[in-house]
């Protein structure tokens, strides 16, 4: 798997902006390339949540039983923050 590299921080004013990553696993890895320039680490559970939430949505009716799906959070230094994990599974 690759590993995030830093790509730096933007200065926004005399705040340094960090950037996290939001790597995707469903049926292979899409890991975050770019990543996003946000404030501060509840900026990006905020952005998370969110983007979980469309990706989801987008999957329309391909997360099956027995798969499983997550969204992982990490700085521009490759340190996980959060992970965000949904499980499908068949009830018994």
């Amino acid at each position: 798997m690759a590993v995030n590299k830093p790509v730096g921080s933007r200065t926004l004013g005399n705040a340094l902006m960090p950037r996290y990553f939001f790597n995707v696993y469903h049926d292979r890895a899409e890991l975050d390339e770019e990543g996003e320039e946000l404030p501060d680490v509840q900026a990006a559970w905020r952005e998370a949540t969110v983007t979980a939430g469309q990706i989801i949505q987008d999957l329309d009716g391909r997360l099956k039983p027995g798969k499983d799906w997550r969204l992982e959070v990490t700085d521009e230094f490759a340190n996980p923050l959060y992970v965000i994990h949904v499980s499908a599974d068949r009830a018994k």
